[in-house]
Parts: C-alpha cells; structure tokens; sequence
C-alpha cells in the first residue's frame, strides 16, 4: 500500500483526497474533502487573483494541514487547474500554499489535466464501453478527452461555470439574450476542440466534476447530494436539457433551497448547466452524424482520483 494524499486546486473548490493504493491500482479511501474557495474570483475580467480568494484558498489549506498531519501520507501532489496559469501574481499563490502545506502547487497544463482527469474518471466506470469522451467541466474550463484505457486525444476549452457566469449571466435568473450569448461562447469553443478531438468516435461520454454531478443529483431528483446514488448513474440528453432549463429558470434564492445544492455552486450552477446541456447536444450530433450512438454517464472519480491514482504509479 502507498498511502498518498491529492489537493485538486480549480477555479472553485479546493479537494482533498487521502487514500490508500495497492499495487494493483484499488484505492482504500480515508478522507475526501471538498471546500468552495472560489480561487477564479474576478480572474476572467481582471487576470490576477482576488485577495478575498486567496485568503479563502489560505485558509483551507490550513485546515487540510491538520488532516495531512494526522494521515500522515508518503507521497503527495497539489494540483492546480485553470484559474492559476494566467494570473499576473501567481507566486503570491504558490508562497502561500507552500507556507501553510509544505509543498508547492504545480500549475499544470491543459493536456496533464486531461492525462489525470481520464485516468480518475475512467477508474470510475470500468464497464463503460470505449472509446471513451471525458468531459471534466470545471469553473474556468472544461477538457474534452477520448480514449480507450489511455488518453489518446485532448483539448481544454476556456469555458466553465464561474468563467461564463461572470461574464454573461448578469441577471438572476438569466435572460434569454444573456444565455444566448454563452451558447454562442460553447458553440464557438467547441467547434475548435473537434480540431483535435475526434468527439463522433465516443461511444461513452464521461461526466465528471461538482457540475456535472449536481445536474445528475437534479435530474434524479434527490432528497440529498447522494454519491452513491449519482456515481455511474446513466442520463439522457433529453433528461439534461431538462434539468438545464429547470435550474437556469430558478431565481438563486429557489436554487439555494434545493436539498441536494452545495451553497457554493448556487450562483454558478445555471451556467454549469448550460454548458453541460449544449455540449452534450453537440456532441450527440456528432456521434449520431457519424453512425453511432452515445452513453451518457456520471463518476464521482474525476482528476482528485486520478492525482492519487498516479501518484502511487511514480
């Protein structure tokens, strides 16, 4: 067993996941935590990172210290996605984490992202039938990735839930010109990630990520964010586009009173939505264009998992 400890940094939450993993790869799970942070604060418009949002960052890294210290883990890794490869004061980031942790986050790119979320989300699934299209959507982007075992193609898009949120969906809830407008933003977006993904080859396309877990846990209609019940969960396109309406119609204070919403994602769940429902319908069109026909599945394993997963690989 090597026991390890994997902090996925996005532009939303701060995670944490401890476990133990055997030779063969079987993950015994002693701790997962997940924080909101909201690290993407302001990013999109301004290209820094807010002081409100790293003073938010800062402080759970001191509470996942005391867990660090209690696990004692042989190996970790701080990863951090989207939000932090642009900002102009990135280091004020890494002192701060490395003060607090005792490590430094790697900023990683697009295609390691893509190589972790794979591998995690994949793990997940096993039964599901390849090639398989990964869709890690996140709050500043979202990875497209396809393969069968490995990852063989990938792009990341820069649209996520915070990004579009903050910069189209001024009302509450939205109006139909400001939803337009982040479709058009996907649209565009995606009709550069076909460049280098083949998406009409999938036959599966994984879900991964708090977005697209909640829509899972809104069109199950759950009386609680149940993991259990959403991890592999199968859903249609239809069910999706459902769903999409469903939330981005809500004002935020009838989102907030759903039972299985996390505080955090109340605000930027309508766009998530709308991302995730217009990727599948495009992506579905591709695949049925193409001759096939397209699974839809939800895991709760997604880029944290895959962290650990390699870590015990090195």
């Amino acid at each position: 067993m090597t026991r390890t400890a994997a902090f996925d940094c996005g532009t939303n939450s701060l995670r944490l996941l401890i476990a133990d993993i055997a030779e063969d790869g079987t993950m015994t799970e002693l701790d997962r935590q997940m924080r909101i942070v909201r690290l993407g604060q302001g990013v999109d418009r301004t290209g820094a990172f807010h002081p409100d949002a790293l003073q938010r960052t800062f402080a759970v890294c001191e509470e996942y210290a005391d867990l660090i210290a209690q696990h004692a883990p042989e190996r970790q890794r701080f990863v951090a996605t989207s939000a932090s490869r642009d900002v102009s004061n990135r280091d004020a980031f890494v002192d701060g984490v490395r003060a607090r942790l005792g490590l430094d986050p790697e900023v990683i790119d697009g295609t390691e992202e893509a190589r972790l979320s794979f591998l995690g989300a994949t793990s997940g699934v096993p039964d599901a039938q390849a090639p398989q299209l990964v869709m890690d959507l996140g709050g500043g982007s979202t990875e497209l990735i396809l393969g069968g075992g490995d990852a063989d193609a990938a792009y990341s898009m820069n649209i996520g839930c915070v990004r579009l949120f903050e910069r189209h969906l001024a009302s509450d809830p939205p109006t139909q010109e400001q939803i337009a407008a982040l479709r058009a933003d996907v649209d565009d977006a995606f009709a550069e990630a076909v460049q280098h993904v083949d998406v009409s080859a999938a036959r599966t396309l994984v879900g991964v990520a708090g977005t697209i877990t909640t829509v899972a846990a809104a069109t199950l209609d759950l009386d609680r964010y149940d993991r259990d019940a959403i991890h592999g969960a199968t859903l249609s396109r239809e069910q999706i586009t459902a769903t999409a309406e469903h939330l981005v119609a809500m004002p935020s204070s009838e989102r907030a009173d759903l039972p299985y919403m996390h505080p955090g994602r109340v605000d930027v769940i309508a766009a998530g939505s709308l991302v995730f429902a217009r990727l599948v319908e495009l992506i579905d069109d591709a695949v049925s264009r193409a001759g096939g026909q397209l699974e839809i599945r939800v895991s709760e394993s997604d880029i944290l998992d895959g962290i650990a997963l390699g870590l015990a690989r090195t």
